[in-house]
């Protein structure tokens, strides 16, 4: 099967189904090649769906006109196709890059077989929503889960198996929780909540063994000899850009796709958007980046040649749901602050809320919030417009305080 199609986008994941999206509303139709076997869904929502709080079907995208199932094994740049595993050739003028991000496999012992591909049965990495569907499977009251790696990905995780009634344990190998994203008081509060939901919470701790027996997990055992008995274990050990089609089609790889700020990569004819690319030395890995690629490439597709893309100020924000009120932690910018600059923090211990914002020259440069926030919207806005705040600063303690500016 040949298909001669102008736009040509690899990946059905959030970058390539808004790009798709757009060009279709500028009238620049596209073609969009999914490998997976499942609607394009929205992966940031995964751990909802583990939780048992969505359905799949929630948290799926709305699919554009032109969508076909199939993993693409190689570029040809010379005659400008793509080869698919059926044996299909799809034919581009431009081809554009969404194919995302691997789970990051640590190099433990017995996590693979001689030679083999496979993770032994009970071990998991949350990815996908197979990854997410076979998790949900195993999970049940009761069941003793390992999750390794203490970030975004796997806090969430640990959340979720917990409200599912699993007993988890979350080894964690740097000195605390989400370190990237939250300054040490924001960790703490996390951990906190982890805990009041009975997961045991290990940091400074390093696992080297994955135990099996009969092809099952048995264990985990840590670099200390401490071993944790376990029936499901979650790698949540960070993601890595899913660069491989691009290096062996000979594009310029380094951290990700390298792109310049039309979103080209080292061929003219192929762009690279999402979490596969590097811009400007930058690997991002999350969704806003993603979607503002998207936006500014659809232009560009479109003939709106004066589109360009010059990196994202973006915010992590992670929302945890309970059977309780939500737990949110948003970050965003420079949360640690330089010599001269101003903090105000406040914090309310009886709430578990904990709000720091970093001002430098009458500007927000970053600021950390975690509990019940109704605060994110309009810190982030006064954020990203860079507008002098007034010299009194009762406005910003008014954004602080304010329970209804999300």
């Amino acid at each position: 099967m040949t298909s001669n199609t102008r736009v040509v986008v690899i990946g059905a994941g959030l970058a390539g189904v808004r790009l798709a999206r757009r060009l279709g509303e500028l009238g620049t139709p596209a073609l969009l090649v999914g490998e997976e076997e499942h609607r394009p869904y929205n992966r940031v929502l995964l751990a909802e769906v583990l939780a048992g709080r969505y359905s799949p079907e929630v948290i799926a995208l709305p699919a554009p006109a032109q969508l076909t199932r199939a993993r693409v094994t190689g570029i040809d740049r010379a005659r400008r196709t793509v080869e698919c595993a059926d044996g299909s050739v799809i034919a581009y003028d431009r081809l554009v890059l969404a194919t995302g991000s691997n789970p990051v496999l640590p190099p433990l012992r017995g996590l693979f077989s001689a030679g083999g591909h496979e993770l032994p049965e009970g071990v998991h990495a949350f990815r996908t929503m197979d990854d997410c569907l076979g998790l949900s499977k195993a999970v049940r009251p009761g069941v003793r889960a390992v999750v390794i790696g203490g970030g975004l990905l796997g806090v969430s995780a640990a959340r979720a198996l917990a409200v599912r009634g699993a007993q988890v344990v979350l080894a964690q190998q740097a000195e605390r929780l989400m370190e990237r994203q939250l300054d040490p008081n924001a960790s703490k509060l996390v951990l906190r909540h982890l805990k009041d939901l009975g997961v045991e919470v290990h940091t400074e701790c390093r696992v080297r063994d994955v135990r099996c027996v009969g092809g099952a997990v048995r264990s985990v055992e840590m670099a200390d000899g401490y071993a944790l008995d376990a029936d499901l274990v979650v790698l949540a050990c960070g993601i890595h850009p899913r660069a491989g089609l691009a290096q062996d089609a000979g594009l310029d790889v380094r951290k990700g796709i390298v792109v310049d700020d039309e979103l080209r990569t080292s061929d003219p004819y192929i762009h690279a958007i999402g979490d596969c690319v590097q811009h400007d030395g930058t690997v991002y890995g999350l969704a806003a980046p993603a979607l503002e690629q998207a936006d500014v490439l659809a232009e560009l597709l479109a003939g709106r040649v004066d589109s360009r893309y010059t990196g994202t100020r973006s915010l992590t924000r992670l929302t945890l749901t309970g059977p309780d009120s939500p737990f949110d932690i948003a970050a965003f910018g420079e949360t640690e602050p330089r010599p001269g600059d101003d903090v105000v923090q406040l914090t309310d211990a009886t709430r578990g809320t904990y709000r720091k914002v970093v001002v430098r020259d009458d500007r927000l440069v970053g600021g950390v919030l975690v509990g019940e926030l109704g605060t994110v919207g309009a810190l982030a806005r006064a954020w990203e417009g860079a507008e002098p705040l007034p010299s009194d600063g009762g406005p910003l303690l008014h954004l602080l305080t304010n329970d209804g500016g999300s």
